[in-house]
């Protein structure tokens, strides 16, 4: 694996993830939002020993341009081993309830723009016949809770997406990897309490590089989120709907 498009790359989880790759030596091309972030990312890997890094900004709202950043990694390239998404947003749930603007706008980034990527990804690797292709997505798509719905919508209906998708191209030897983490000390969560269940960016930036070396269909990340994730979607609805989760 030594050919990687990362998507989001100047976030915690995947920045901890392509150094990783990059210290084995990896070729890589980055896209993110700020091309100021990704300089300095682009520097630090290549330190870290990156045989080349690559990158383009690109913005998630923009479906039409997605084709082109993704042109552009081929090119860069010359083939591509590998691809992980790592981008999205935690929106407010109460301003999406109040507003259709702003829970289309995280729809919009947590599972069209992904979609629009893995859409074009699929036909590579389909053609190809050998790839990894590695999504973020969140325990919060498990089952809806009032405290994010609008995020776990997004969320849920990527991971069901990844599944058919697993599906349809484990037939032409390419591995589609899920990734569901927990609470992850990002930016991103920077609003949030942080408690026992809180693992770092680096932890689950080493357990993404060690599921998408392996092929892996599903991972919880950390680990112990599977369990507590059995448990609460085995609650019975007629309880579960009285929660305040």
């Amino acid at each position: 694996m030594k050919k990687i498009v990362i998507l989001g790359a100047t976030s915690a989880m995947a920045t901890e993830t392509a150094r990783l790759f990059a210290q084995e030596g990896a070729e890589l091309f980055l896209a993110a939002r700020n091309q100021e972030k990704l300089t300095r990312l682009a520097d630090d890997l290549r330190a870290r020993g990156a045989t080349a890094v690559h990158s383009a900004t690109f913005e998630a709202h923009d479906l039409g341009s997605h084709q082109q950043v993704m042109e552009r990694a081929r090119s860069a390239l010359g083939e591509i081993d590998a691809a992980l998404i790592a981008y999205g947003e935690l929106p407010n749930q109460k301003g999406c309830e109040e507003s259709w603007d702003t829970a289309q706008r995280s729809l919009l980034t947590n599972f069209t723009s992904p979609i629009v990527f893995l859409t074009w990804l699929a036909n590579y690797f389909e053609g190809r016949k050998a790839g990894n292709i590695t999504v973020i997505s969140s325990v919060a798509g498990d089952r809806g809770r009032q405290s994010n719905y609008i995020y776990g919508a997004a969320k849920g209906g990527l991971t069901t997406f990844l599944q058919g998708l697993r599906n349809r191209l484990a037939h032409h030897g390419v591995s589609v990897t899920t990734i569901k983490p927990g609470f992850v000390d990002t930016p991103m969560t920077a609003d949030l309490k942080q408690g026992p269940l809180f693992a770092s960016a680096a932890s689950v930036g080493k357990r993404i590089h060690r599921a998408m070396q392996r092929g892996e269909s599903v991972v919880y990340a950390p680990g112990f989120w599977r369990l507590i994730m059995l448990i609460i979607l085995h609650i019975p609805e007629c309880i579960f709907k009285k929660l305040k989760l």
